[in-house]
């Protein structure tokens, strides 16, 4: 990634085109701030992706920063769970080459299915736990978890894509389009992330703990006809218990995925390797938890003026998430 940011603004690429040693092939994706191709080494002959931001964007050195800062966790991270961004070469355009990787992202099985069996649920999950303790013992929060960014192998292997918001431990916050983008997607962003708050590792977790929910049931646990009312369902209720949707989860696998989707994350598992144990050994998962604390959960019903005050609080952070994305992608 030698070129420099705020050079005139260069064209997309085009089938065939060469950008340093790499042919540029097909393009297999289209995000909101970047393209993936496919594309070849034409040295090795191997095959490898090329994620290149959008023209409109190369003049944005904010968002230069960003997406060197996704560049550099990615080379400097090196785990069978986390796609692995190759060395810096002298390309002649801002560009990311990585690892191609044979495989089905997690969103396209689940809406193809509907759910996936419990057993690869657990097994998909697991694996990502493995990778997030290691991102996060290496100091990197994903911040962005959901099936879109899972990809799964011919041999159901996991790996973990798009660290385009990551964060890193004790890092500056970097802001794009004049705010800071610490927001995830609705339907998997943790409660205190939709607060405004940077996250940490529990955050990635309670992202997980959303996944296997729709992985197993073939829903999220807390749904609208918008974000803006997902968002709130899940600062002001607790989830739709898994069982209810699915009557195969047993209550220890009921009360692990509960644990990862406290809302507050004091009471959520420390680290992912947590997670994994409880999915890896159930029979030591405590049930009981999860029933004292439904059962501290039940508030005498409040005077409807005040109902509606906490819910006017919180709709604050909601608004706020909002506008941030709004500007984040139009600004």
């Amino acid at each position: 990634m030698v070129a420099q940011w705020g050079t005139p603004m260069i064209s997309p690429p085009q089938k065939g085109d060469r950008i340093g040693r790499y042919r540029v092939d097909d393009l297999v994706a289209r995000g909101g701030m970047a393209s993936i191709f496919r594309g070849t080494d034409v040295v090795s002959g191997t095959p490898v992706a090329i994620k290149i931001p959008h023209p409109e964007l190369e003049a944005d050195v904010l968002f230069f920063d960003r997406f060197h800062r996704e560049a550099d966790i990615g080379r400097r991270l090196d785990h069978r769970g986390v796609v692995k961004v190759l060395p810096d070469e002298d390309t002649g355009r801002v560009c990311m080459v990585m690892e191609w990787v044979e495989g089905t992202r997690l969103r396209e099985m689940i809406d193809r299915q509907g759910k996936l069996p419990q057993e690869m649920a657990l097994r998909i999950t697991i694996q990502i736990c493995d990778a997030l303790d290691y991102i996060h013992a290496h100091g990197v929060v994903h911040r962005d978890l959901k099936p879109d960014n899972i990809l799964i192998g011919a041999n159901n292997e996991v790996k973990l894509l798009d660290f385009g918001i990551a964060g890193e431990v004790g890092a500056r916050r970097l802001t794009f389009g004049k705010f800071t983008k610490t927001m995830g997607t609705a339907d998997y962003v943790s409660p205190e992330q939709v607060k405004g708050k940077r996250g940490d590792p529990r955050s990635d977790i309670y992202s997980l703990g959303v996944m296997l929910f729709e992985m197993i049931s073939g829903e999220v646990p807390f749904s609208g006809p918008n974000p803006v009312v997902a968002m709130n369902q899940r600062l002001l209720n607790k989830p739709v218990l898994p069982q209810e949707i699915e009557s195969a989860v047993t209550p220890q696998l009921r009360e692990t995925i509960y644990r990862a989707l406290e809302r507050d994350p004091r009471n959520r598992y420390v680290t992912a390797r947590d997670f994994a144990w409880d999915l890896e050994h159930p029979d030591h998962v405590d049930v009981g938890y999860l029933v004292e604390r439904r059962s501290g959960d039940q508030q005498p019903d409040l005077k409807p003026r005040l109902r509606w005050s906490y819910f006017a609080l919180a709709l604050i952070p909601i608004i706020i998430f909002v506008l941030l994305l709004f500007v984040a992608h139009h600004g």
